[in-house]
């Protein structure tokens, strides 16, 4: 019957902005992970991630998966409304290896297991690969998995039909090889209720040293239907600037599902937090979370917190604009986006 539905196109993956039952997130214990090749100490990533975890609970639920090795820091860091779950884990960045929920009218709630692979193999990910599965059966839910190689953090939805994703991230014989555009779409429209797929270079050239490949995550995301957040910055002529640049033409060429062109916001990366000697960072302000109530935005201690908090502000009318500071977890390359993974509540407003 389940299979039935899916192949009928009738599950879909409401927009982040739907009502959430809970978020769900992964807490950071992989010291060696950290330290060695991110050049910060695990203590201070995990201060930096209580500090979403708790922005978060204020406003919803937040179900933490903790690796046993971890659990007493993670009961010594976070507050109340926070949930620990026990499992053995490699990584903490649950968007990309925790499921992509999605719901059916009739049949409730669902989760898809993309097939994980860190990102193209870039680190271990034996337990990580799997754990999609084991949150939907510890919720007792329905899991379906797919052959496509993919992460959370690689495609926004509007809950309308439309996702966006980089070619750079699905198109990359690290996740792919092979598989073209039109068999991708095929399965965002069977498990995500898709009817088009937007197509963004991303970052071909690895010009960010991102260790995603280019997540469209760190390039925009929705707003509403037909209206985006988009990653800007001032720099002029650096390679960076052109990633930008390709990224943004390729938005005001397209249209979503319903044939509208996009309304777009600039949020200006935060290049005054960027740590020189660091391999990567995240100063990405499009890497923001929407909960129940609230923007739980990423920041740096900078004067452009401000702006981007306006900006947003501007774009969530109504929702109360929670910046967090991250600097030290923005060295492992993600940002609040990053780190969560909504559960919608169910059954959604209006769904019958």
């Amino acid at each position: 019957m389940q299979h039935e539905a899916v192949v009928q196109n009738a599950w879909m993956m409401p927009a982040e902005w739907a009502p959430h039952a809970a978020t769900w997130m992964v807490w950071p214990h992989n010291q060696s992970l950290w330290e060695s090749t991110w050049g910060v100490t695990l203590a201070e990533v995990q201060v930096d991630f209580a500090r979403v975890v708790n922005a978060i609970a204020r406003f919803e639920p937040v179900k933490l998966v903790v690796d046993p090795s971890a659990i007493e820091r993670a009961r010594e860091l976070c507050g109340g409304n926070v949930e620990l779950i026990e499992l053995a884990v490699n990584d903490s960045w649950c968007r990309d290896s925790g499921p992509s929920f999605i719901c059916h009218p009739q049949l409730g709630l669902a989760g898809v297991s993309w097939r994980f692979n860190a990102w193209g193999g870039k680190s271990d990910y034996d337990l990580d690969e799997g754990l999609a599965r084991r949150v939907l059966n510890g919720l007792g839910l329905e899991c379906f998995g797919t052959s496509l190689s993919n992460e959370g953090g690689a495609i926004h939805v509007d809950g309308d039909g439309t996702l966006i994703t980089t070619e750079s991230v699905l198109l990359n014989p690290n996740r792919n090889p092979g598989m073209s555009k039109a068999e991708m779409e095929g399965v965002f429209a069977r498990l995500l209720g898709v009817k088009k797929t937007i197509w963004l270079p991303g970052d071909p050239d690895y010009v960010t040293g991102d260790m995603t490949d280019g997540h469209v995550d760190g390039v925009c995301a929705f707003a509403k239907p037909g209206a985006l957040l988009v990653d800007a910055t001032r720099e002029q002529s650096s390679l960076y600037a052109e990633v930008v640049r390709e990224n943004r033409r390729a938005l005001e060429l397209a249209t979503d599902a319903r044939g509208r062109r996009f309304e777009m916001l600039e949020l200006f990366e935060a290049s005054a937090a960027v740590d020189s000697e660091a391999e990567v960072f995240c100063a990405s302000y499009t890497n923001f979370y929407i909960c129940n109530g609230a923007i739980i935005m990423p920041a740096y201690g900078i004067a452009a917190d401000d702006e981007a908090a306006a900006t947003l502000r501007m774009a969530f009318l109504g929702r109360e604009v929670v910046p967090v500071q991250i600097n030290q977890l923005a060295h492992g390359g993600g940002g609040v986006h990053c780190i969560t993974q909504q559960q919608p509540a169910w059954p959604l407003p209006g769904a019958k």
